[in-house]
């Protein structure tokens, strides 16, 4: 992420960027310790955590740490089901025998395979109910966040400053959700109660659901998508805390709020204080639960973070991530000198699967060709479908113009673009072979 400073670039000697990745190195990983809260109603609330994951890459081991909350609506199946088999087919989508930076990179398009293929196997068992997934991996520095639905994920920086790593896909805020709904053959309105008179948010039907986007949701049609929002971040090598709340609380409380009513508390503390500022705010309408996770230098483990710097006049509402900011230095050493920020990867947050399953980084080649790249089938050659197939593309694609669909994930995806009906599309084989 490159901030802009002033109206001209300065290029960084390479001795300091030098010193800048031998500072790195130094801080090896961060300490996590982490803690919950949860004031239940309906009891569809959900949250996993697995921490110390190790991962055999080549002759090195890397460890990460995995973190989610489920919000359930219509009952718990959907969130119950997700918490217990979405990592397993986040980590499936994952090439083996890649290096730690080629692990990384991968994350973002595993990600969304997985949420797929979570949906795809739950609509299968014909289960109505839905969840909102927030769902997080943490590897050394690097914090890949993956989200549908209306809980939310933010990071307060050791520097101060606040980052929103999910998307709100509320039908009632999200313009362009809506405008993808009603383009796909779903209609997006308020509940009708006769007369012409509307009540209540907006909704899609049929269903009459609050969301763009979640797993599950069968009677909603395939409109409702389960394909997140994906935002990967670099933390500063001092850390920061992490908040994945689900909308019981941010119904009631801002991101300032919430992170300032539990200063310096330790995780535990700091969860049980979010819920209990929600839950005084607008009282107990809803599950409300909420998870903190706080990353430190390991001498600093057994200290709560400390209070930021106050910072006056920033709405951070402005984008979804902010940006830090900082007076244009007057001179070059003490621009170079400036400590490091949290730095954005990676930020994808389309619906549309051929522009997230792509393979946009060096390591295209290491995904198997014929391989499903939702639900990881083995394919024989030729019976894959490319991705890219449309008749748009038709006389452009070659053999190995990947990655590849099976056929039943091809019919959903087309489902979810509004190119058939999802009723039909077992009855419509046409161009799924």
């Amino acid at each position: 992420m490159s901030s802009n400073k002033g109206d001209h670039h300065q290029s960084v000697p390479l001795s300091v960027l030098l010193k800048r990745e031998s500072d790195n190195d130094k801080v090896e990983k961060l300490e996590i310790s982490y803690g919950q809260a949860n004031h239940s109603k309906k009891g569809e609330d959900f949250t996993f955590w697995k921490t110390e994951c190790e991962h055999v890459l080549g002759d090195d081991v890397t460890t990460f740490h995995v973190f989610a909350l489920f919000d359930g609506h219509n009952g718990s199946t959907a969130a119950i089901y997700t918490k217990e088999n979405l990592l397993n087919n986040v980590l499936g989508a994952i090439p083996p025998d890649l290096n730690r930076d080629e692990w990384v990179a991968a994350l973002p398009r595993a990600l969304v395979a997985g949420f797929v293929k979570t949906d795809k196997e739950l609509q299968e068992q014909a289960q109505t109910s839905g969840t909102t997934v927030t769902f997080m991996i943490i590897e050394g520095m690097i914090v890949s966040v993956a989200s549908v639905g209306d809980s939310r994920c933010i990071l307060e920086s050791s520097e101060g400053d606040i980052y929103y790593l999910s998307a709100d896909h509320r039908l009632e805020t999200n313009k362009e959700e809506r405008e993808r709904i009603t383009a796909c053959g779903g209609e997006v309105g308020r509940l009708n109660t006769g007369g012409g008179t509307q009540i209540g948010p907006l909704r899609c039907w049929p269903g009459g659901l609050c969301l763009s986007r979640s797993i599950g949701d069968m009677d909603v049609g395939e409109f409702i998508v389960p394909v997140p929002h994906v935002k990967q971040v670099k933390l500063s090598s001092s850390g920061g805390r992490l908040v994945i709340s689900s909308d019981g609380v941010w119904d009631a409380l801002s991101a300032e709020t919430a992170l300032e009513c539990c200063r310096g508390m330790p995780p535990d503390a700091a969860a049980s204080q979010i819920v209990k500022e929600a839950v005084g705010y607008k009282g107990l309408r809803d599950d409300t639960t909420c998870i903190v996770i706080d990353l430190q230098r390991p001498e600093k483990s057994s200290l709560p973070l400390p209070a930021p710097p106050k910072k006056q006049g920033k709405n951070v509402f402005k984008s979804m991530l902010k940006k830090k900011s900082s007076e244009p230095s007057s001179t070059p050493e003490k621009e170079y000198s400036e400590p490091d920020v949290v730095e954005e990867l990676v930020e994808e947050g389309s619906a549309n699967l051929s522009e997230r399953l792509d393979t946009k980084y060096p390591i295209c080649n290491m995904f198997k060709l014929f391989i499903c790249a939702v639900c990881q089938v083995e394919m024989k050659p030729g019976e894959g479908i490319s991705i890219h197939a449309g008749p748009e593309n038709s006389k452009k694609l070659r053999p190995w113009d990947g990655p590849f669909l099976c056929s039943s994930c091809q019919e959903k995806k087309e489902a979810m673009e509004g190119r058939r009906n999802s009723d039909d599309s077992r009855d419509d084989s046409s161009g799924s072979e």
